[in-house]
């Protein structure tokens, strides 16, 4: 570890760091995430655990239920605090990584708000936070801009622009760079509180606030500890009590089973809930991994029409309109393709028809991942919602029970989704060793979450011997006839040059690590973030 001369001696950065970015990491800055880490880093441990016992349960075939000890706060009657002006109107977000033609461009896509993303969409190389950060910051400020020098052009930010929204890494994750007292910071704490550091009085000038996504909470004391962190922030830095403002995806099977438990704990904060659904699926998958005949058929089976995901968007909308919040709808992994027009259109019927059930059903809002979108999104959602939101229909009309939201999704395992699987895994994750944690692959922005579906299904499927369609058994033999010959299309996809680079090398040993491993690994991102 190298230590760079700050007020703090407690301070330190990993060996190799060679830009501190004195511009975003200032003594105050630095100071500030040594307080918020001496006083909750145990408690993130202590989370972190309980998330350990709570698979310990789940492996022995226990499943998520409603909590006996928090019925009077899912049944009594309160609300969240109110929603700023500037989130009311959600129809549309764009999402995507913190890099500086990206943030240009979501700010200036038509978009509602756009989330600036240093989680799934953001390879975590320490240019690429800290970059980030500075990014985020001199667009706040109106001084970005960016030159692209192949195609000659100059960007930069239109008079109107989306509202911007953070998502932090999760709880699970540190940031390797940085140490306090010798220990790695907490990633979450690290990108939350850098960003409200530097920014929360120009966004206040600017008649906005400093608004953040949440990701992966598992359980509400999860949500409680955020909470505190918040309260602790606004303190520390002077604001108003409850000028943070979050919006909680819920992409664990966990989550779905506390909402208004998640929504309470932070009710003086919280706008909104999302519903995170690739990373949904992948929780589903690894709670239950290890229960007798759980099997989840091929990826692109699995869809908002299944049971278990239909369920678990309409009791979002129910209670978040019930506490007087918003209920954003799901990613459109779908991105247009310029050089196919039939191909095309079948794509933008998908992101229509998928737009169309969410409104229909009484979500606020919805996710796009690409600006070429946002005006089909935003057509679907003008039709069909007049006013700013829909937080007045309260579907009442639907009781989703515990047995609804784990129904196992109906469908087969087919040799093409085991290729595809592999095929996707690894292009992604070489792509992520690069650099990138956005990849549009065979006509789908990929990002960590997707990528975990791919590897998790191929760990199970191979962990019960799964049953394919055409009645072979997926056998640790047949995985890897089958990830060899992936192996050689992949190569004629990027050729021999980039193949045998250091990443698509390390990308494919740790995806089959991954796959064949004893002892299933939480994420793919924590395995693969020692090779950045």
């Amino acid at each position: 570890m190298e230590t760079k001369t700050v007020l703090s001696q407690k301070i330190s950065f990993a060996k190799g760091v060679k830009n501190y970015h004195p511009e975003i990491l200032t003594d105050g800055a630095l100071i500030f995430l040594e307080a918020l880490h001496n006083r909750f880093e145990e408690r993130r441990l202590a989370l972190l655990r309980n998330r350990e016992q709570q698979q310990h349960l789940f492996d022995m075939e226990t499943s998520p239920v409603f909590p006996e000890n928090t019925k009077e706060i899912r049944n009594s009657e309160w609300a969240a605090a109110p929603i700023p002006l500037d989130l009311q109107d959600r129809r549309v977000e764009i999402t995507g990584p913190v890099d500086r033609k990206m943030v240009i461009n979501a700010l200036n896509s038509g978009a509602k708000t756009f989330m600036a993303d240093f989680e799934d969409s953001n390879a975590p190389l320490w240019e690429n936070c800290l970059q980030g950060q500075q990014n985020l910051k001199d667009a706040i400020n109106k001084t970005i801009s960016h030159y692209d020098a192949k195609k000659d052009k100059m960007y930069l930010l239109q008079e109107e622009v989306a509202t911007l929204i953070v998502r932090p890494r999760g709880l699970h994750l540190e940031e390797k760079h940085l140490f306090i007292d010798d220990k790695e910071i907490s990633a979450s704490i690290f990108d939350f509180a850098l960003y409200a550091y530097h920014n929360h009085k120009k966004l206040e000038e600017n008649e906005t606030g400093a608004y953040y996504y949440i990701p992966k909470l598992e359980h509400f004391t999860e949500a409680i500890w955020w909470n505190d962190v918040i309260d602790f922030t606004e303190s520390y830095l002077g604001m108003d009590h409850g000028a943070i403002k979050v919006t909680v995806l819920i992409e664990t099977i966990t989550a779905s089973f506390q909402l208004d438990e998640i929504i309470y704990a932070l009710k003086d904060h919280i706008v909104g809930l999302n519903c995170g659904r690739w990373d949904y699926i992948f929780s589903y998958i690894k709670k239950l991994r290890n229960h007798k005949g759980f099997v989840v058929p091929d990826r692109d089976q699995v869809t908002m029409a299944s049971p278990f995901m239909d369920a678990y968007s309409k009791r979002v909308i129910q209670r978040c309109h019930k506490r007087n919040i918003l209920a954003i709808g799901g990613m459109a992994a779908q991105i247009p393709i310029k050089d196919d027009v039939g191909k095309n259109a079948i794509a933008y019927a998908k992101v229509k028809a998928d737009k169309e059930r969410e409104v229909k059903n009484g979500h606020d809002g919805t996710w796009v991942a690409h600006p070429g979108l946002v005006p089909l999104a935003m057509q679907v959602f003008d039709m069909h919602m007049q006013e700013p939101n829909q937080m007045d229909v309260k579907r009442n009309d639907i009781l989703v029970t515990e047995e609804d939201l784990l129904e196992i999704p109906k469908g087969t395992i087919t040799e093409t989704g085991i290729r595809k699987n592999i095929n996707v895994g690894i292009h992604y994750i070489a792509n992520w060793l690069n650099g990138h944690g956005a990849v549009a692959l065979y006509n789908l922005m990929e990002d960590a979450a997707t990528a975990e579906i791919s590897r998790t299904q191929l760990w199970q499927w191979l962990k019960v011997e799964a049953t394919l369609e055409d009645d072979r058994i997926m056998t640790q033999e047949l995985f890897d006839v089958l990830f060899a010959n992936e192996l050689k299309i992949i190569k004629k996809q990027v050729g021999n040059k980039l193949f045998i680079t250091e990443n698509y090398q390390n990308a494919i040993n740790i995806f089959k690590e991954l796959v064949i491993a004893e002892e299933f690994e939480e994420f793919l991102t924590t395995k693969a973030y020692p090779y950045l």
